[in-house]
């Protein structure tokens, strides 16, 4: 009986094993993609863009404040 419980055991500590390996693994090519990636491209803005209205304050917004007590 001890010989199949230590089985059990060894099997469980070889699953263990792999499991961590595996998540190191993932965790060092996750790390390495990140670090390979090209750096974002910023937006530009016109004059246009700048000067266009944004944000608007309409009744459905005022009822949204109102019934979230913003």
């Amino acid at each position: 009986m001890s010989k199949e419980k230590n089985n059990t055991d060894l099997d469980r500590r070889g699953f263990l094993k792999a499991l961590g390996a595996g998540s190191a693994g993932a965790a060092t090519v996750a790390v390495a993609g990140v670090v390979g990636m090209a750096p974002a491209a910023e937006a530009v803005e016109s004059a246009a863009d700048k000067k266009k209205k944004r944000y608007q304050e309409t009744d459905h917004v005022k009822a949204f404040y109102r019934t979230n007590r913003y």
